[in-house]
């Protein structure tokens, strides 16, 4: 590059500048990249429970004069062809470089996608072979005869509590792979025991019993759709608490990343979903459950009502 050559180029924005400093407005927009943009032990539940053009005159007049002069600066831009290879060098350099922004950016997106995720403890229900066949055969009976395995599609989340105060006692409860003899409408439903895929306790820590993505027997015809979330409570004995609530909302805006969720219900409100295309229940069985209630429902829901999920 010539010392002729950085001449024209100084004299050419020097003209740019002086006309903006003048006042006149040269359309020229900066923009950022905003990174990130982008028994009590049992569960009460069954189940489980361009700029705009400027008019002729004095400012139209002055801008012609910045478009001269930016189109000095670029024919003295253009000179720079005859010496190629500085000029590839850099703009491969630029590339690089905007790759780097990039991945950064990426790197950011996912840093705070994993900060805003609640600490969960991993606390995996007995899952045997026996427990797997009973369960697929549960989901053939109510939701789908041609079914081949336990993995779900998860659209809707269902928040139940357990109507006991032990989340130990409901965690040793979900152990259990047959649902015991006594509760004689589930055990006639099938005979899987009922389970869910999180548990909150009292004080909003949440256990992941088993992966959000496998049929679990929580609500009557939405386990095929449904992630079930139980909390350790109830409305009377253990009312459920403002951590639960917290804890409840968090889980659900992770799970709404994770999966497409479009609905959140409380389990008091399924059997009045049952028109809704999601409701599937190829067995006449149904139920009626107070859970989690409705207060708790609203507290939740006013603290992800951003997310737009759908109710009744």
């Amino acid at each position: 590059m010539g010392a002729a050559w950085r001449a024209a180029r100084v004299a050419a924005w020097g003209a740019v500048r002086a006309a903006a400093g003048a006042g006149v407005r040269t359309g020229v927009l900066v923009c950022g990249v905003a990174i990130g943009c982008a028994p009590h032990a049992r569960s009460h539940d069954d189940e489980a429970h361009a700029t705009p053009r400027q008019p002729a005159g004095p400012d139209a007049m002055a801008g012609a004069a910045i478009a001269d002069a930016a189109a000095g600066a670029m024919i003295a831009d253009a000179a720079v062809a005859s010496d190629a290879t500085g000029v590839d060098t850099v703009a491969a350099g630029a590339t690089i470089a905007d790759a780097a922004v990039a991945s950064s950016a990426t790197g950011v997106d996912a840093a705070v996608a994993s900060a805003a995720d609640p600490p969960i403890v991993q606390a995996p229900i007995r899952w045997t072979a026996e427990r797997a066949r009973l369960t697929l055969a549960y989901r053939r009976q109510h939701s789908d005869p041609t079914a081949a395995d336990l993995t779900i599609a998860p659209h809707v989340i269902v928040l139940h509590y357990t109507a006991g105060g032990s989340a130990k006692a409901t965690r040793g409860y979900f152990d259990n792979e047959r649902i015991e003899a006594s509760r004689k409408d589930l055990a006639r439903a099938g005979a899987v025991n009922v389970s869910a895929h999180f548990l909150v306790d009292r004080d909003g820590t949440i256990y992941q019993l088993q992966p959000a993505d496998r049929f679990a027997r929580h609500c009557i015809g939405m386990n095929h759709i449904a992630i079930g979330i139980e909390n350790v409570g109830d409305e009377a004995r253990f009312p459920l608490t403002d951590a639960q609530v917290a804890a409840d909302a968090t889980l659900v805006r992770m799970l709404a990343r994770q999966f497409p969720i479009t609905h959140l219900l409380g389990h008091f409100e399924v059997m009045r979903f049952r028109n809704h295309p999601y409701f599937v229940e190829r067995d006449a069985y149904q139920n009626d459950k107070p859970d989690p209630g409705p207060r708790f429902m609203a507290r939740v829901r006013a603290r992800v009502a951003d997310l737009g999920l759908a109710g009744l």
